[in-house]
C-alpha cells in the first residue's frame, strides 16, 4: 500500500461511484467525514525502506505513464450521480498507523448491504478501492498468472516480475464477503470499465460474463489478485458549522446517512507481501476516474481535505478525511466584490497540477526551498516536470524526498547551521546530532534552522521543526529528508504534511493548506 509495509496495495486504487445518497433528508448542511487514526511507533530503518519501495513503485509508474499516448489513454463511461447541496459533506474518522509499525494513515470505511467494517489505508497514490476478500472462485474465472499492475515496469522498460507465491486471507480477519451483500455486482472482463479502465486487469476473459481479474504488482515483490466489482459504501452526513468534535459525535449517534452506489471495489481473494498485513486494505484517494476520492469528490463538491495528526501522537488521536466542504476553511464572510469567498486567515493557496504523466498523484509547483530566510540555489530544471522533475504529494511516504540536486543543497544547508553539534550515526539518515547536554543530561536548546517550501502563487509551506529535523532517537535528532533519484520527481511526504490541514479542489484545480493541530 502506499509506502510502508502496506506501501503498494494502496497503489491498486480503484474507484468510487459516487451516487444517489439515500436518505438526504432535511437539514442541508452536511459534511462527510472520515477519521484519521494513529498508533505505535515503526523503526526509521523501516519506514526509509519503505518509502524507497515506494518510490520505486512511483518511478516505474512514471515511466509507464511517459510510455502511453495522449490519445490512448481511456475514461471510465460511468453515469453522472446527482450532485449534493453545496453546503453537504462527509466525514471519516482518520488516524496513524504507526502503532502497527507503518508510516501510514488508516480510514474506517464501511462497504456492503448490510454494510461490513473495515480498516483501509489512506493513499492519495491509488486509484483503485480494495478490500480483502473471501469468496469461492467461478469456474470461468481466469487464472492469476502473468498479470502486472502500476507497480510492475512499464512494457519494454525492464523485465517483468516474477510470479508472487499467494496466500489467502485468514479466516479470522476481517474480510468483503461479496456474496453476503446484495448490492455487490461482479464487473464483466468484456465491459469497457475492465478493457480500458483498468489497466491492472488481466487480459483473459474466458467467457464475456466472465468477471474482470486483476493481477497487482508491485517492485517489492508483493502482489494483490482478485475480481473487479460495484457495491455500495455507507457514510454518515454531519454538519459542517459543527467542527471536527461535533461530527464525530453526530456519526456516533447515527444521525444522517446516505449510501454512495456503484463504488468500484476489488475484492482481493489472493495476496502476498508485508504491505497487506497491518490493514484490510486501501482506499484509493488519488487523482483517476476510478478513485474513491474523484467520484466521492464529484458528489460532494469537488473537493476533498484532510488532516494529518503528529505521526507519533497518542493511538487515540485522531482527526478527519472530509469529502466537501470543511468548516475549518470556510470563510466566515463574503467580499463585497462579485460574492468572492474571504480568505480564511492562515490559509494558503497553490495551484494544484493534475498532469496525465504523475496520475494519480496530485502535483505542485515549487519555485524553491529557503532555510532562514535564504533561498537556496537549487536547479529549476528540478521542479519541471516537462524536465523529468517535479513535486507530489504522498500520503503513503513517510519521509520527504528530494531528487539528488535538490536534496545536496538542501541539507548542506541544514548541516551547516547545525554545525556546532556533534555528530552521531544512525541509519537510515545521513546527518544526525547528539542533541544531549553532557553536563545536565537534557535537550540543548539549539534552535532548528526555519525551513519553507516556495510553492506557485506566493504560497509557502513552513512545516514545524519537528517535521523535517526529526526525533530519531532519545537525545538524538536527524535531518529527516532522504536523497531520491534523478531525474525523478520529489515527495512531499506524510510526515511533511502532519499538522496541516490539506484540501484538494479537484474541481477548481488548487490546493488550499494551514497550520492545523488537527484535533478538536
Amino acid at each position: 500500500m502506499a509506502g510502508r509495509r502496506m506501501i503498494p496495495l494502496l497503489v491498486l486504487a480503484a474507484a468510487f461511484l459516487a451516487a444517489a445518497a439515500a436518505g438526504a433528508g432535511s437539514n442541508s448542511k452536511s459534511s462527510v467525514v472520515f477519521e484519521l487514526i494513529h498508533w505505535e511507533r515503526p523503526t526509521w530503518t523501516e519506514l526509509a525502506r519503505n518509502d524507497r519501495e515506494r518510490m520505486a513503485f512511483i518511478s516505474s509508474r512514471g515511466r509507464r505513464r511517459a510510455a502511453e499516448t495522449g490519445t490512448a489513454r481511456a475514461r471510465a463511461r460511468a453515469k453522472p450521480s446527482k450532485a449534493a447541496p453545496a453546503s453537504e459533506a462527509f466525514a471519516m474518522p482518520l488516524s496513524s498507523g504507526a502503532y502497527t509499525g507503518t508510516g501510514q494513515y488508516f480510514v474506517r470505511f464501511r462497504v456492503g448491504t448490510p454494510a461490513q467494517p473495515f480498516l483501509l489505508v489512506a493513499d492519495t497514490g491509488s486509484d483503485l478501492t480494495w478490500v480483502k476478500c473471501l469468496r469461492p472462485a467461478a469456474a470461468d474465472e481466469p487464472a492469476f498468472e502473468a498479470g502486472y499492475g502500476y507497480g510492475a515496469p512499464a512494457p519494454g522498460v525492464s523485465s517483468p516480475l516474477p510470479a508472487p507465491s499467494s496466500s489467502s486471507p485468514p479466516p479470522h480477519g476481517r474480510v468483503f464477503r461479496p456474496d453476503d451483500s446484495r448490492t455487490w455486482a461482479p464487473i464483466p472482463c468484456s465491459s469497457e470499465t475492465c478493457t480500458a479502465s483498468l489497466p491492472f486487469s488481466l487480459a483473459a476473459c474466458p467467457t464475456p460474463g466472465s468477471p474482470c481479474a486483476y493481477d497487482y504488482r508491485y517492485k517489492d515483490g508483493s502482489a494483490a489478485r482478485g475480481t473487479v466489482g460495484t457495491d455500495s459504501a455507507t457514510i454518515a452526513l454531519s454538519g459542517t458549522g459543527r467542527g471536527a468534535a461535533a461530527a464525530a459525535a453526530s456519526s456516533r449517534r447515527q444521525q444522517r446517512r446516505a449510501k454512495l452506489r456503484g463504488v468500484v471495489l476489488g475484492c482481493t481473494t489472493s495476496y502476498n507481501g508485508d504491505s497487506f498485513v497491518a490493514s484490510d486494505g486501501v482506499l484509493s484517494l488519488g487523482y483517476s476516474n476510478l478513485s474513491f476520492a474523484s467520484r466521492a469528490a464529484g458528489r460532494f463538491g469537488g473537493r476533498f481535505s484532510y488532516c494529518l495528526v503528529d505521526h507519533l501522537a497518542p493511538r487515540n488521536a485522531t482527526s478527519y478525511l472530509t469529502f466537501g466542504p470543511n468548516p475549518a476553511l470556510a470563510p466566515a464572510a463574503r467580499t463585497a466584490c462579485a460574492g468572492t469567498p474571504a480568505a480564511v486567515p492562515g490559509a494558503r493557496q497553490t495551484p494544484l497540477l493534475l498532469d496525465h504523466r504523475l496520475r494519480p498523484f496530485y502535483a505542485v509547483t515549487v519555485n524553491g526551498i529557503s532555510v532562514d530566510g535564504e533561498l537556496l540555489k537549487i536547479p529549476r530544471l528540478v521542479w519541471d516536470i516537462e524536465k523529468g522533475g517535479g513535486t507530489i504529494l504522498d500520503s503513503g511516504t513517510s519521509l520527504t524526498v528530494l531528487a539528488s540536486p535538490a536534496y545536496r543543497v538542501v541539507v548542506a544547508a541544514l548541516s551547516k547551521k547545525l554545525a556546532g553539534l556533534p555528530r552521531v550515526t544512525m541509519d537510515p539518515f545521513e546527518y544526525c546530532y547528539n542533541w544531549t547536554s553532557p553536563s545536565t543530561g537534557e535537550d540543548l536548546a539549539v534552535p532548528v534552522p526555519d525551513l519553507a517550501l516556495h510553492l506557485a502563487g506566493s504560497a509557502r509551506l513552513q512545516p514545524p521543526a519537528k517535521s523535517y529535523v526529526i526525533d530519531a532517537a532519545p537525545g538524538v535528532k536527524c535531518i529527516g529528508v532522504q536523497e531520491g533519484e534523478w531525474p525523478g520527481v520529489s515527495v512531499i511526504g506524510n510526515i511533511l504534511q502532519q499538522e496541516h490541514l490539506w484540501e484538494f479542489d479537484i474541481k477548481n484545480r488548487r490546493l488550499r493548506f494551514m497550520r492545523s493541530r488537527c484535533t478538536q
